[in-house]
């Protein structure tokens, strides 16, 4: 990206007098106050497109402002879009500003803030953060009419072919033809169309740190990059798959899991109050999905194309993904 310095003077036009821009990171700047964190002292993230991409798909910040926006008046906690627009003259790019939270993600891991927590504490989030989802695909999806028309459920399927084709570790992945099959064969009837988030899983559910005696508060649902039109229940499916001790490799790296996926489909079904289909096929969908992207993100790391050496830890688990899958499909 280039200096933010001209873009900044002109941002600040429009933001208090004392505002300055504290980073300017593509996809998460920030125009942070001067003064001390203190009561009436606003502090803003500034989302843009990364450097050197089509402002399309993923790189469409204003997708996510569309998403946000149509959540304006609903009781899900979400950021309020302040400012957003294609205007080149602020940032050369398409933008969005909403203010700081003063909060994090929930992390689940050894030492992390939410370990300590209380089984009760932990089920009231998982409260918070269903009926949150719920409330998401409740929204009427003719509010957010910039997303597009709804992506098919059989495209939800066929589309990972061409990352499957090129993934590392083939092997890893033999069974991918047979679970892709059962996904066609089996595809929902019935299944709500609507807004989905598209990567519903805990690094993106912002919580207030706890207070004593009360648990933490959801704050907000956050990052929508992968937002769009289609089947809701994906969100179920995802968040779910990444609670699911049975569908990751043992004896390699303890992953932090939320609870466990009966609870979170339980908390849902009661958040959503209507009749929902079959949900295993989309926890079936979602485990299919990480596998293959698992596959191909190894394969970019080891091509020295997008260096994450965390996905040689990752690999262990795309069979077993996998085979969670087929279980899952029956």
């Amino acid at each position: 990206m280039k200096d933010g310095a001209p873009q900044a003077a002109r941002l600040k036009d429009r933001a208090p007098q004392s505002a300055r821009l504290k980073d300017r990171a593509p996809q998460a700047a920030r125009l942070k106050d001067r003064a001390p964190q203190a009561e009436g002292v606003d502090s803003w993230f500034i989302r843009l497109p990364p450097p050197n991409v089509n402002w399309r798909g993923t790189a469409d910040v204003l997708r996510q402002v569309a998403a946000l926006n149509a959540l304006a008046g609903t009781a899900v906690p979400h950021c309020t879009v302040r400012w957003s627009g294609d205007d080149l003259e602020w940032f050369g790019c398409p933008y969005f500003v909403v203010p700081k939270l003063d909060g994090d993600v929930l992390r689940l891991g050894p030492g992390e803030w939410a370990a300590p927590l209380a089984e009760s504490e932990v089920l009231d989030m998982g409260r918070q953060v269903m009926t949150a989802l719920a409330g998401v695909h409740k929204v009427d999806p003719a509010k957010a009419p910039y997303l597009g028309h709804p992506v098919p459920f059989k495209d939800d399927v066929e589309r990972w072919d061409r990352f499957y084709e090129r993934a590392a570790d083939p092997e890893c992945l033999a069974r991918v033809p047979d679970c892709r099959r059962r996904l066609l064969e089996t595809l929902p009837a019935d299944a709500p169309v609507g807004i989905f988030h598209g990567d519903f899983q805990t690094s993106n559910l912002l919580f207030a740190k706890p207070e004593p005696g009360s648990p933490p508060e959801l704050l907000a649902v956050i990052d929508w990059e992968l937002t769009g039109i289609g089947a809701t229940l994906n969100d179920v499916g995802w968040i779910c798959t990444f609670s699911d001790r049975e569908a990751w490799a043992k004896g390699t790296v303890d992953r932090p899991m939320f609870l466990d996926p009966e609870t979170l489909m339980t908390l849902y079904v009661d958040a959503f109050g209507d009749p929902l289909p079959d949900l295993n096929w989309f926890r079936a969908l979602a485990a299919y999905k990480f596998a293959i992207i698992t596959g191909f993100n190894l394969s970019l790391h080891r091509r020295g194309k997008r260096v994450d050496s965390s996905w040689e830890v990752t690999r262990h688990s795309m069979t077993p993904l996998i085979d969670r899958a087929l279980e899952l499909l029956g």
